[in-house]
């Protein structure tokens, strides 16, 4: 079954291309989401069964400035996809963001909520959600949170390389969210994949993160602890540490409806720290 993935470098395309290395993976030399019609004809002509989406503008705060490209990335590329996975009876999985909520409350956002980006990279994810939607193929729009991993840029390895020469660090403490690490992710967008060639009726927006919720504080202790790093964390809020792009408070989702469906479980994003952090280490 051939499988094509847009990203090659990003943290899941990463993981990807380990659990799915006969796939076709393409970066931004072969296909720019820059341009959409250039990945539409990419995926005209690929043969693909899967089509996955790992590549994305992610610079969060930028995007403020540079709303036009990131909207042209993240909402006009994919709708491209998807329209052109769906002329050649292929099966588009792509993941968007806990960003395209407002953050209010305190209970785990169900994937039908009212949506209300507060940010420009949230509008511009919410247009490729809605463009995939109306491509009218076979899709899977996987909304997650909090990606970490051994590879590219994240908090786990922000706070670690902070951690080096610092002896105490503030982080936000009124943010929560289910940290994800990348490895998992990457399997619950295969196995949607392939659970879509064959059950196309399980069409839909899902949710996968990690669990249990948790701050970034706590997230940040927890590296610290299992890491040995002597570093002490002080909680902040938000507003102690203002940024261009507002964050949602809440980034809690609702992933149940993903377990019931498609058999896949929320992880343990401790356990996931155990395991990006002994691949760290292999890594020196």
């Amino acid at each position: 079954m051939k499988v094509l993935v847009f990203g090659k470098t990003g943290q899941v395309a990463s993981e990807l291309s380990r659990i799915a290395p006969e796939a076709r993976f393409v970066g931004r030399a072969e296909a720019d989401l820059a341009e959409p019609g250039a990945c539409a004809s990419l995926i005209a002509e690929s043969g693909a069964k899967i089509v996955i989406n790992a590549a994305a503008y992610t610079a969060v705060d930028r995007a403020e400035s540079e709303e036009e490209i990131a909207t042209l990335i993240n909402g006009a590329a994919p709708s491209a996809m998807a329209a052109a996975a769906r002329r050649i009876g292929a099966c588009f999985v792509h993941m968007s963001t806990d960003y395209v909520f407002d953050g209010s409350g305190k209970t785990a956002w169900p994937a039908d909520a009212a949506v209300g980006p507060l940010s420009a990279y949230g509008r511009s994810k919410l247009v490729g959600e809605d463009g995939v939607r109306a491509a009218g193929g076979t899709y899977a729009i996987l909304r997650t949170a909090w990606v970490f991993s051994a590879h590219g840029s994240n908090f786990l390895k922000t706070m670690l390389r902070l951690a080096a020469t610092h002896e105490t660090l503030p982080v936000v403490a009124d943010q929560v969210g289910g940290p994800t690490p990348a490895s998992d992710l990457a399997r619950a967008v295969l196995e949607i994949g392939r659970q879509l060639v064959v059950q196309p009726g399980l069409s839909g927006t899902y949710h996968f993160s990690g669990a249990p919720p948790v701050s970034w504080a706590d997230f940040a202790r927890e590296i610290f602890a299992q890491a040995g790093c002597r570093t002490k964390v002080t909680n902040i809020v938000t507003a102690d540490y203002p940024t261009p792009a507002r964050r949602p408070l809440n980034s809690r989702l609702d992933c149940s409806p993903t377990e019931t469906v498609f058999g896949l479980q929320q992880p343990d994003w401790k356990n996931g720290i155990t395991r990006v952090l002994k691949e760290m280490d292999a890594m020196r």
